[in-house]
């Protein structure tokens, strides 16, 4: 008979939940930091508004925020009345009922802006290979204002991804 000083002790049954997997709220005062994911991309909760928006912008890290805040008044000043939101950990932007336009995403080295109906646009944006999306990577000091809000100008004359 096995003595108790030999038995081993019982396999924990669910592995440990990491730092950066746990969930995140939505940005409040007094709130931890939201946890940055793969390649420095802030992990905010859905949400529609500026304020989650906003709240996904603060927590970029580096020279990207900067991008960020530079893409966000752009895009709004660019397509009055543009409705805000944040889906799958990037901010998007489109029209009431149209569906959305742009988003943006935080990657190491650049800040991806993706336009959902890229495909349309006149030069069409270098990357993807996607049947209607196309985007471009931002790396620091290359953000290119005047072809920007060329192409956001044309996306918000289009329907846009997820309209009726």
């Amino acid at each position: 008979m096995a003595s108790d000083a030999s038995k081993k002790p019982p396999k924990p049954s669910k592995k440990p939940v990491k730092p950066s997997q746990k969930p995140v709220k939505a940005a409040n005062k007094g709130a931890a930091a939201p946890a940055l994911l793969a390649g420095g991309n802030p992990q905010i909760a859905k949400g529609d508004g500026d304020g989650p928006v906003q709240a996904y912008i603060e927590a970029m890290p580096g020279w990207k925020r900067e991008v960020g805040r530079r893409l966000d008044e752009l895009i709004a000043r660019t397509v009055p009345d543009v409705h805000k939101a944040v889906r799958w950990n990037s901010p998007f932007y489109g029209i009431e009922g149209r569906g959305w336009l742009v988003s943006f995403h935080t990657f190491t080295n650049y800040v991806k802006v993706t336009f959902f109906c890229g495909t349309s646009l006149q030069p069409v944006p270098p990357g993807g290979t996607a049947k209607e999306a196309r985007w471009i990577d931002i790396h620091e000091d290359d953000l290119d204002e005047a072809q920007l809000t060329a192409w956001l100008e044309q996306a918000a004359e289009l329907p846009g991804w997820g309209g009726s």
